[in-house]
């Protein structure tokens, strides 16, 4: 808009600049997440989940994916899920982050975990393989796996989601909906989602004990949660404040850089002797 606030001042082709600029970046993103998984440059970073009113021991741990750029970097998620999601390689991610996860809870059997995943992926025959074969291999798995969908994917085949859910329920798999208050989901799906986990989103959590909107938010999300019988947890929790408030107001669990950042080297290498060894 000009300075005037006239559309017409806008220089003839800005707006073709500028989607050409946002394609250009995110096709640079994509294929250094490409290459990233061609060559196997991927790994798992865990966040604890902590129970709000002792949270000394995690109730379970968050696994998120991360992959390494050509210098090494460390890049979070967050930095290009978005631009892979509907992608062939948003589906080898989910597969690397099941993989990943599922050999970690084999090799630490005292752990829960969650992990995310995409609707898109229920379809997608490598990563259901990999879930099968691995419960089939080892049942008990199931007992410590949470599975984590955010509400726009879940919204995008909710007869698909609920199905699915239904069957790995039934083999002790927990799931848990991932930024719930994001304002994709639609009210009528809820009760028939049987979410066992609800995970509200940060942009309600973030600085709410002195914001009288995201009290009364997040107040009403957790009152969705309890009518379900969910349990709660309050993602992006960032200070002592916030965290006594959350507790104070029923939510079960709290995550966020106050409790810990994610971390690749997660408490429970420093137990393992080829850790200490090394």
């Amino acid at each position: 808009m000009g300075q005037d606030g006239n559309w017409a001042d806008i220089p003839a082709g800005h707006d073709t600049a500028l989607n050409y600029a946002v394609t250009s970046r995110d096709r640079s993103v994509t294929d250094m997440v490409r290459q990233a998984v061609d060559h196997n440059e991927v790994m798992l970073a865990f966040q604890p989940v902590v129970p709000a009113r002792s949270p000394d021991s995690p109730a379970f741990y968050e696994g998120l994916i991360r992959v390494l750029d050509e210098t090494g970097r460390i890049i979070p998620a967050r930095d290009f899920i978005e631009v892979v999601e509907a992608t062939e390689t948003g589906r080898r991610i989910d597969c690397l982050a099941l993989e990943y996860g599922l050999d970690t809870l084999k090799r630490q059997p005292d752990l829960r975990l969650s992990l995310n995943m995409s609707a898109r992926s229920i379809g997608y025959p490598r990563w259901m393989r990999i879930l099968n074969d691995r419960l089939d291999d080892q049942p008990t798995l199931g007992e410590r796996l949470i599975l984590e969908v955010t509400e726009s994917s879940a919204m995008l085949v909710p007869e698909l989601v609920t199905g699915f859910m239904k069957k790995l329920q039934c083999r002790g798999v927990s799931f848990a909906l991932d930024d719930f208050g994001a304002g994709f989901t639609s009210f009528r799906y809820l009760k028939d989602f049987y979410f066992d986990i609800v995970k509200i989103d940060g942009q309600f959590i973030r600085g709410i004990a002195d914001s009288a909107d995201n009290q009364v938010l997040t107040s009403a999300l957790s009152a969705i949660a309890t009518q379900f019988d969910m349990l709660t947890v309050a993602e992006s929790v960032e200070t002592a404040r916030d965290a006594d408030y959350l507790a104070a107001q029923g939510i079960n669990c709290l995550q966020g850089y106050y409790f810990g950042a994610p971390t690749v080297n997660p408490p429970w290498l420093d137990a393992t002797p080829e850790h200490a060894a090394g």
